[in-house]
């Protein structure tokens, strides 16, 4: 397979809206900086959608809470079901939550196997709800099949399930999960609730945990329902307070997080003590009343400049979707706008390698007062941008790689055909180097192991370096 290959119609293609025959119509316009975004409905009469992924088929992976697993086509919209999960307990906040899709790792798994897909659900057992992790495996042919129980018997209640999953490109699993009403147990290290959990993708226990033999990766949390990795590593949370003191976290392993010890920062005389002597790590951000922060993800895509660089959080209470704004080291938010009011409850969001931001209301959840259409599936566009092979900087020399984090391909625009292209690691031994011949580029990722990589374009105007994270 050849590392680099010309892609000239893809140039074209990435500009134009993914239904290339027709618009949906716009139900809202708003503007960020000097860009306007157009929201629209990809999909309607859907029930309490929870979570939305951008999957490595370039389909939008969803769950509803009453037990659906879907893929949906950014292109039309059509949701293709792929399997109703049959012992879900959808109850209150309880019911089908979480989901991530990944290819198969180890490489000796049969290749049959098309991707992992791990979903989190509520289910009763013997009358006690409780809940569980699971492992599906998907083929085209075969849809959703083969569940695997990678961790079950997690204490559960009507309320504070989590549940978020992150793949990490160490090829290990984040789980958020929530005290389940049982605040002291966030404290607990053998307990499941109330923490970040890392598992390998069979259920064991990853031998770099903080404690050994321990699933733990942080502790402390109340009811972390949004997570997202940045393409430089650093990883984000969303965290619902209880009347006070919703919270967006810097996640570290083997921080502790404070609930319920201490409510938001260590601000009061006894959370400055338990703080000082438990390592805990303050909040980025807070909100007091509460807001109900839900999904969470990073724009970095030049579509839609105004949010570049940010986290973008779905809130439930307010019904707002929410620009943080992130300082250069990750470990301030400098600004918070709030976009996006009238269409209620927001809890699920996810990016395309387009630059179009998807959300998923969730208005039927029992909170919501839904509309005759919900719930939906919106799109958040700047519908005037066009890719373009040469964007102009200060010395008159850009270029733009994405999705990033990738794991097969990435897509590089380029300034010129004379571009020379040079990968390194991060020692800065160059692991390739080519000449290509036109101004989009397909980057072939198969050859890289999973990590962090940088690259170069050298070309008549100057020389610039990308950062690229292969998953």
């Amino acid at each position: 397979m050849k590392f680099l290959r010309n892609a000239l119609l893809a140039f074209w293609a990435v500009g134009l809206p993914l239904t290339a025959c027709a618009q949906a119509p716009a139900l809202t316009t708003f503007p960020v900086g000097a860009t306007t975004v157009t929201a629209s409905a990809l999909v309607t009469n859907l029930s309490t959608v929870w979570e939305l992924v951008w999957g490595p088929d370039n389909f939008i992976w969803m769950t509803e809470r009453g037990g659906r697993i879907s893929r949906v086509d950014p292109a039309t919209g059509q949701v293709l079901p792929l399997l109703t999960v049959s012992d879900v307990t959808e109850t209150g906040e309880s019911g089908l939550l979480g989901l991530a899709v990944t290819e198969p790792f180890p490489a000796a798994v049969p290749q049959a196997a098309t991707y992992w897909v791990f979903v989190v659900y509520n289910y009763t057992d013997q009358g006690v709800l409780k809940e569980k992790l699971v492992r599906y495996t998907y083929t085209s042919s075969g849809g959703l099949g083969s569940p695997q129980v990678l961790l079950g018997n997690i204490t559960a209640t009507t309320t504070h399930s989590g549940s978020r999953l992150l793949v990490l490109p160490d090829h290990t699993l984040l789980m958020t999960t929530g005290d389940a009403q049982q605040t002291s147990e966030a404290q607990n290290p053998a307990s499941l609730n109330g923490k970040i959990l890392r598992l390998n993708f069979d259920g064991t226990i990853p031998a770099n945990n903080p404690i050994a033999g321990n699933r733990l990766y942080t502790l402390g949390h109340r009811n972390p329902q949004g997570l997202v990795q940045l393409p430089d590593g650093r990883i984000y949370s969303s965290e619902h307070g209880p009347s006070n003191d919703d919270e967006i976290n810097k996640i570290e392993v083997g921080r502790n997080y404070g609930w319920p010890n201490v409510e938001g920062n260590c601000n009061l005389p006894a959370e400055l003590t338990f703080c000082s002597a438990n390592n805990v790590r303050e909040p980025l951000t807070t909100w007091t009343p509460t807001i109900a922060p839900a999904g969470l993800t990073y724009y970095d895509h030049p579509a839609i400049p105004g949010w570049r660089g940010s986290l973008l959080l779905a809130v439930l209470k307010n019904s707002k979707l929410t620009q943080l704004t992130l300082d250069a080291t990750g470990n301030a938010i400098t600004n918070r706008t709030d976009f996006l009011s009238g269409f209620g409850r927001l809890r699920a969001i996810c990016v395309s390698p387009q630059g179009r931001v998807y959300i998923g209301t969730s208005n039927r959840d029992g909170r919501g007062s839904p509309a005759a259409t919900d719930d939906r599936i919106l799109v958040l566009e700047n519908r005037a941008y066009v890719a373009t092979a040469t964007r102009p900087t200060a010395s008159g020399f850009a270029f733009e790689l994405f999705p990033n984090p990738a794991r097969r391909q990435a897509t590089v625009q380029l300034p010129g055909p004379t571009t020379r292209l040079t990968v390194r690691d991060l020692l800065g031994r160059t692991l390739l180097t080519f000449r290509p011949t036109g101004p989009v580029a397909t980057l072939e990722l198969a050859t890289l192991r999973p990590g962090s990589y940088l690259v170069q374009a050298d070309g008549p105007a100057g020389s610039l370096t990308r950062k690229l994270v292969v998953e």
